[in-house]
Formats: C-alpha cells, sequence, structure tokens
C-alpha cells in the first residue's frame, strides 16, 4: 500500500553551487523546508538580489518497500530549475518552478541515502517567467516527500499528475461523473463515489460513467458541496493502492450579455488576484499562511480569484474548492514571449492542467498575461498562442480558455481574439488620468464586439496606509485616493453587467525586486491588505460593503489622525443600507451614491471623538485638529529612478 513520508526536516543548505563529491561534507546552514534564499533580498528593491543556483543536501534512512516496491522522490516546487542528484547519480532535472515533479529512485536506493538538489534561479531564455513585476524566488519552497508504493500503483510518472482524472458533467437535470484511474503495473480498478458525509452514492468500474442520483450542486460560495472519488487497485485478489481526490459537479458558462453563468443563473465574477508571497519567507508559506489569506478573502466576500501568475500551492486549490471560489488558473507565460521557452510554457501548461484537473473550483486556464507588451517575434507568438489553446481545449475539453491583455494593447490586437473569452489589465485613473475612461473603454469594445465575453483581468491603485491626503491625487499612494478610485471602479463595473468578470490587483501587497515606487523598492503596495497581512486598508471595506453579506461598519481615514482646517471629509463603509455618524455625541448629516459608501462633513474640535452606526454594528476612531499638515502623511520619494510599472 501507498506510504507518503514527509522530508522537510533537517536539510543542509550551501548558497552557491557545490559539486556531487563535496556537496556531503562541504559547511552549510542547516535548515527546514520549505526556505527560499530570496525571502529577504528580493523584497527590499537593492542590488543584492540574489538569481543563481543554490545546493541542498539531505541524508535520509530509506522506508521499507513491500516486496517488488517503488519509491519515489516527489517535489511540490522548486523554482525555477532543479536538478536532483540521488546517491551520486542524476534522477531528473525539471524546468518551471511552480508545479510538481517526481523521480523514481527504487534501484539507487541504499539503507542510508544521500540526496543533492540544485535550485537554480538564474537568468535564462529556456524557463518562464523572466520578465515581470513580481519577485522569483529561489529555492525548495514547497514539500519534499518520499512516496513507497507497491510495483502495481496508481501512475506517479505522467507529468506529476495524481494519477486520477475525475469528470463531472450536469446535464438536463442529471449529474453524472467519469473517472479514469492511470495504473503502472496490473490490476483492477474499482470506483466509488462519496458525499460529503462518506456515503457511497455510486460505484462502478474505471472509466465507466457513473450517475449520481439528487446530486447536490458545487454551487459556488453559496453552497461548495463537493464529492469524493476512491480509486482502488486491486492485484492478485488484494488491494495494492488506493487514491482519492474530491471534486464537484457544476455547469457554467459566459454569455456576452448575461456574463459568467454558474448552474444556469447568472453569476457575476468579482473578485481578486493573489500573489503568494510574504516578508521574510518569500514564497515559503506554510498551510497556517495559506489559510489566513483564504479567511481574508472570504472576509471581504469575494466570489472568484485569478491564481497570478503561476501554479499554486495544491493545498490552496483544496481550500478554493472548500471556499466556493471560481478560480481563474494560469502559467507564467507573462509579459515578453521567448521563442526558445516555447516548449517549457507547453510543458507548465501541461503540468498545470494534469495535476489540477479535478478541482471544481477551477472553470477557466489562462493562457498568458500581457504577453504584447514586447513586440518582438510577433509571429511566432501569436503562431504559439493557437498552439496553446488548441492544446488546453484538447487536454481539457470542459473549461474555457483566457488570457490577460497588456493595457496598451487595443481591442482588435490578435492575441485578444484566440481564446474563449478575454480580460484587459487596465490602470485608468492610475496610470493615466481620467476615471471616466473606464466607462468608455467598456463600452467600446462592447460595441466593437457584441458578441466577445469581456473582464477585467486587472485593475488597481497604489497605496501605502500610512500616507493620506484631504484632497487625494493621482500619483500620491494616499490611502484616501486608492479608496475613491476603488469606489468608482465599483460603480462602473454596476453599470456593465455583461462583463464576466472583474479582479482587483492585488488582495496583497506583494514584492517586486526590480520595483522602485512609493517610497519602499521592491514592493508593489497595490494591495487591499498589506504585505505582512496585519493591516486592511480602507479600500479593502468598500469591497467588503459591495461583496460581503457579514453586517459591518468601517469608518475610512483612521489612520488619517491629524487634520487641518475647520472641517473635513469622513466616510463610513457597511453593508447594511444605512449608516449614522456621530462627532463627539452629535449626530451628523451624511449623504451616499450607493448606500456602501456615506461621507459625512466634520467641522472639526481639538479632539473629535467618532463613532459610527450602523444595523447594529459600530465602530470608532479619533481625529485631531492640527495647524499644520503632518509631513509623515506626504510620499517622500528619495530615487530619481522612480518606476512606474504595473
Amino acid at each position: 500500500m501507498r506510504k507518503t513520508v514527509n522530508i522537510n526536516r533537517g536539510w543542509k543548505f550551501i548558497k552557491a553551487e557545490i559539486g556531487p563529491e563535496r556537496a556531503a561534507t562541504a559547511e552549510g546552514t542547516l535548515l527546514d523546508l520549505p526556505y527560499t534564499w530570496n525571502g529577504k533580498d528580493g523584497q527590499d528593491g537593492g542590488n543584492d538580489y540574489f538569481r543563481g543556483v543554490c545546493t541542498f543536501v539531505k541524508k535520509f534512512v530509506a522506508p521499507e518497500l513491500e516486496k517488488d516496491g517503488r519509491l519515489y522522490l516527489e517535489f511540490k516546487g522548486v523554482n525555477s530549475s532543479a536538478r536532483v542528484i540521488f546517491n551520486g547519480k542524476e534522477v531528473c532535472r525539471h524546468d518551471g518552478g511552480y508545479s510538481t515533479f517526481r523521480c523514481d529512485v527504487t534501484d539507487l536506493m541504499n539503507e542510508e541515502n544521500l540526496l543533492i538538489v540544485y535550485a537554480d534561479n538564474s537568468k535564462t531564455e529556456k524557463v518562464y517567467p523572466q520578465t515581470a513585476d513580481f519577485t522569483f524566488y529561489g529555492g525548495i519552497y514547497r514539500d519534499v516527500n518520499l512516496i513507497a508504493v507497491s510495483k502495481d500503483h496508481f501512475d506517479l510518472d505522467y507529468h506529476g499528475a495524481p494519477g486520477i482524472a475525475i469528470t463531472p458533467a450536469v446535464k438536463d437535470g442529471k449529474c453524472t461523473v467519469k473517472t479514469d484511474a492511470y495504473v503502472t503495473g496490473e490490476g483492477e480498478v474499482t470506483i466509488t463515489i462519496k458525499d460529503a458525509e462518506g456515503n457511497a452514492v455510486a460505484e462502478g468500474g474505471n472509466g465507466e460513467e457513473l450517475a449520481v442520483k439528487n446530486a447536490r450542486l458545487w454551487d459556488g460560495t453559496n453552497d461548495p458541496y463537493l464529492y469524493t472519488a476512491s480509486a482502488v487497485l486491486r492485484s492478485g485478489g488484494k488491494e495494492v493502492d488506493r487514491i482519492e481526490k474530491r471534486f464537484g459537479f457544476r455547469s457554467f458558462s459566459v454569455d456576452p450579455k448575461k456574463g459568467f453563468i454558474l448552474n444556469g443563473r447568472p453569476y457575476p465574477l468579482r473578485g481578486v488576484c493573489r500573489h503568494q508571497d510574504r516578508p521574510g519567507v518569500g514564497n515559503a508559506l506554510t498551510r497556517q499562511m495559506h489559510e489566513e489569506d483564504m479567511a481574508l478573502i472570504k472576509e471581504i466576500g469575494a466570489n472568484t480569484l485569478r491564481l497570478a501568475h503561476y501554479q499554486h500551492d495544491d493545498y490552496f486549490y483544496d481550500l478554493c474548492d472548500e471556499a466556493g471560489l471560481i478560480v481563474w488558473a494560469e502559467i507564467p507565460y507573462i509579459s515578453r514571449h521567448m521563442p526558445e521557452a516555447n516548449d517549457n510554457a507547453l510543458s507548465q501548461m501541461k503540468e498545470l492542467i494534469y495535476q489540477q484537473y479535478n478541482h471544481a473550483c477551477i472553470v477557466m486556464w489562462g493562457i498568458s498575461n500581457e504577453i504584447t507588451m514586447y513586440g518582438k517575434h510577433k509571429k511566432n507568438m501569436l503562431a504559439f498562442h493557437k498552439k496553446l489553446n488548441d492544446f488546453v481545449h484538447e487536454a481539457d475539453p470542459t473549461r474555457l480558455t483566457t488570457l490577460a491583455v497588456f493595457a496598451m494593447a487595443g481591442p482588435m490586437n490578435k492575441t485578444a481574439h484566440i481564446t474563449d473569452v478575454v480580460a484587459w489589465n487596465l490602470y485608468l485613473g492610475w496610470y493615466v488620468p481620467g476615471f471616466f475612461l473606464n466607462d468608455l473603454w467598456i463600452s467600446l469594445f462592447h460595441a466593437l464586439y457584441p458578441k466577445r465575453c469581456l473582464g477585467y483581468s486587472e485593475y488597481g491603485a497604489e497605496c501605502m496606509p500610512a500616507l493620506h491626503s484631504a484632497h487625494p491625487k493621482r500619483g500620491d499612494n494616499s490611502e484616501e485616493y486608492q479608496a475613491s478610485y476603488h469606489e468608482f471602479m465599483l460603480r462602473c463595473f454596476a453599470r456593465h453587467p455583461y462583463m464576466w468578470g472583474t479582479y482587483v490587483w492585488n488582495m496583497f501587497d506583494f514584492a517586486a525586486d526590480a520595483r522602485n515606487q512609493g517610497g519602499e523598492p521592491g514592493m508593489n503596495h497595490k494591495g487591499l491588505v498589506t504585505f505582512d497581512r496585519k493591516t486592511r486598508k480602507d479600500s479593502f471595506y468598500i469591497y467588503k460593503a459591495y461583496w460581503s453579506k457579514e453586517p459591518f461598519v468601517h469608518i475610512a481615514g483612521k489612520r488619517f489622525a491629524n487634520r487641518t482646517g475647520r472641517s473635513t471629509t469622513v466616510k463610513v463603509y457597511t453593508n447594511c443600507g444605512s449608516a449614522e455618524l456621530y462627532c463627539n455625541g452629535k449626530k451628523l448629516d451624511g449623504k451616499t451614491k450607493d448606500g456602501r459608501a456615506f461621507v459625512f462633513k466634520v467641522k472639526l474640535s481639538d479632539v473629535n471623538e467618532l463613532r459610527a452606526v450602523s444595523g447594529g454594528c459600530t465602530d470608532e476612531c479619533v481625529i485631531k485638529k492640527v495647524s499644520k499638515p503632518d509631513p509623515d502623511y506626504k510620499l517622500h520619494v528619495h530615487s530619481e529612478t522612480q518606476s512606474w510599472q504595473k
């Protein structure tokens, strides 16, 4: 029977490429995985950001195997390329830092074993990504496991896939599921479908289409109900392997007039994009960190996620299944087309689809992101996009294809008309002035291509929550400007209900080693939550007001504590339909455009105790009247190389 042993603990790390003959005895740092060597230097925008080859060394005692059993090494994520040496022999290489890969080491196994892994995030033209606005962390930043299996077992050699592909279908009110389990060796496979309580609801042979009567649908955030497919392999009359994967019954489509449709009804996708890194640890996240991210996304009330710009941790897709979040999953084919890396992009797409195929949450595969940012190799790029799109449809005819188009590419750009649906990365109101341009652009595209389904894959504005302004302006990075921007965007999208999906860039601030904007090099501050996940910016609460069903009230501008002048404006966000604001016990008059953002004029005293009341919820803060503007609220840029990237 299959046995999985995690070997994250007790690795030696050497920040250099040390030959296999010396790696075992060379000095290094003892650490546990997951780990990246760019946890600090990839987040400070300095010149010390290291991209290269580092060495990881692990000694371990071999697990006991069955007679003729096999032992696999499983790596859940090594960025960006990996070379694996086991007991002195190279056993595999892998290019692509965000997916699972495995290698069979049975024939080289000793009682005591030496494992050496070379992780490489060097610059190259052969592995994606190489040009993008985020840090390419090097290291073994996800789990490493030993998998011991019988001679006859479910396949472990095919593109890191789990060995089972589950294809549910909903048609004419009936639910069926076809389960294909792939076997290495010999044996008979039986399939059992279980409901969430563990009751068997259907049984049959491998590859059969099984009907599930009165099936409960996976219905987004309303009811993310999951079933389990259990595949059992028997050889010689006994069970030798078993794998179980969850799935959900759901139907979906996209209509150019109605937008996204889930289980037969309009279900507008309104959500956020997510990068996976954090301060200090980079992309080497623990399960607890993934869970904290999910809790914040659920709190805001989003119903969809764009997991940018690469394959995320398996565990996070599991969390999306459980939360009912609709997911756009994509590969890091981004910014700059590299003809030498076509095979690598195709390989990463295969791994993404084959490894994550069973997840109910995923409804579309992302082909590329902003690939027209650089104009070279246009002919090759277009031909490869068509090839990649065709492959996705062949590999998974049950889901949609999409891509994120660069802002400077117009509506008639050829890349925008290859995939099933399309979305744009547009920052109108941030990189160019004029919030109103968003309405014009959306209406123009819809008029030109009324049968083409349109979405916003990215939009946002920079914000550092310590910066404030009574008269916010584009580029000041103030909390007030970001909030005003997102207030407008929410009302804008409400005016265009045919948009199939909109995604805030970004849920969390994230590291971008090449960026120098906003007074803190190496960071992108467009998040609704700070990099450390400790501070919810005011913009977080305007989205919560629109999307969340959990009653709340929030006074915006709490961190704008020192204010000048005779009066000031205070905003209150709520999803309770009405709001009252009291200043020093006196009720103030307010107004609203949408029943979610309320504006009050406050006549300033030296000390102003504010209390907001809405639907039984309250919030409080204190602001003070000062004679001069607080200099700490203003953006100070010390570099002449301030970058205005995405």
